[in-house]
């Protein structure tokens, strides 16, 4: 059953309130997305004009339909760009603290660091790294338990893709190693 204005927050109990500085403020995170959609929307609208974004005598162009989905879209960003210029002189809110900043990066670079790894190891090895790694240092389990999950999780992996269904996966020099 639900209570009304009871907010779930998901985090440890025991841990002090977040009051470390703010990396960035809320106002300032919205209008550089907007401005950035904004811009997004404006080149759609300028390259779906150059294709054809009128109606002919057959029916409409191949851009008539895009250019003005980019039409509203550049609409709407200006008119939330507007309202967060109008809101200039209010207190703004932090969108995001150093500490939050942290645990988010946490997850972020070892996610990005993937991608090349898996290039040169494989997706199988540089899985294994990523679980094991996440367990260990960001989740705090033991080493052993990382180590045992990561490689179960990779063998499972493995055994869907490679023996499964036969899918092929960027591979290293283990799984060469192995034959595969």
């Amino acid at each position: 059953m639900s209570v009304p204005g009871v907010e779930i927050v998901a985090g440890n109990p025991e841990e002090p309130p977040d009051d470390s500085p703010a990396v960035a403020g809320q106002r300032n995170v919205e209008m550089v997305t907007l401005a950035v959609i904004l811009s997004f929307a404006l080149l759609m609208a300028w390259d779906n004009w150059r294709t054809g974004a009128r109606w002919e005598s057959t029916g409409p162009q191949a851009g008539y339909f895009p250019f003005y989905v980019s039409l509203i879209l550049a609409g709407a960003c200006i008119f939330g760009l507007v309202g967060q210029l109008r809101r200039l002189r209010e207190e703004d809110k932090p969108f995001v603290r150093v500490n939050q900043f942290k645990r988010v990066m946490q997850v972020f670079l070892p996610t990005l660091l993937f991608v090349p790894v898996t290039q040169y190891l494989g997706l199988y090895v540089a899985s294994f790294a990523l679980v094991t790694g996440f367990m260990y240092f960001v989740g705090h389990i033991k080493a052993w338990k990382a180590v045992l999950t990561g490689y179960v999780f990779s063998l499972l992996i493995f055994l869907l893709f490679e023996v499964a269904f036969s899918v092929i996966m960027p591979k290293g020099p283990l799984e060469r190693a192995f034959g595969y």
